[in-house]
């Protein structure tokens, strides 16, 4: 059984302000991000960790880096598991919004692609293949998986067989850790949204 470890990368500027930060945005971590980052691979340096996977862009490669580096390993990059695109809505906030872009997303079912952009349903095929295509490669292993917001809720709700819709239910914080155990008969989600490595101690 593999235990794919999907790791939400950490804080930007855009997500402080709440813009709509898609599969085009090559944004950076912010100080707090990379904070988070190196608290968050501090934390999975005691697991047993083989391979890490990101998304190509900035934000989600330099939290996997850091999380390699206590592994002396090389990040895999996977073009697949870089955000939805948000085509013409990239960039702008929710106040501009008026609406969360979940709502958005799912106004139509679905199937609503962004103008210029992609649709869940879009975003889910190409990331739950590339999840199948690494946890093939590491069948009994464990590994780190870093994406972002709307691609592991996608592939969380592929994994559980679960209606893509259900994502405006959940949430993910900036550098949580979720664990998927996988197998040929079944998934399990063992941790979701975790972030009480960030949390203070008298």
């Amino acid at each position: 059984m593999a235990r794919i470890i999907l790791v939400r990368h950490g804080k930007t500027d855009w997500n402080q302000e709440l813009r709509i930060q898609g599969g085009s945005s090559n944004t950076p971590l912010n100080k707090e991000g990379r904070c988070q980052a190196e608290k968050l691979a501090s934390r999975l340096s005691r697991r047993n960790i083989q391979a890490v996977y990101s998304s190509p862009l900035k934000r989600a490669f330099e939290t996997a880096r850091l999380i390699a580096k206590h592994y002396d390993i090389e990040v895999v990059i996977e073009k697949s598991l870089r955000e939805i695109e948000a085509g013409d809505m990239e960039g702008l906030t929710s106040a501009e919004l008026g609406v969360r872009f979940s709502d958005i997303l799912t106004r139509d079912g679905v199937s609503y692609k962004v103008p210029k952009g992609e649709s869940l349903i879009d975003l889910q095929q190409r990331s739950w293949k590339c999840i199948q295509r690494i946890n093939r490669v590491h069948v009994t292993s464990e590994i780190v998986v870093v994406s972002h917001y709307f691609a592991i809720l996608t592939i969380i709700c592929s994994a559980l067989m679960l209606p893509v819709s259900h994502i405006t239910r959940l949430r993910l914080s900036t550098g949580c850790i979720n664990i998927l155990n996988l197998d040929e008969k079944e998934a399990r989600l063992e941790l979701f949204n975790d972030t009480g490595y960030l949390a203070k101690f008298p």
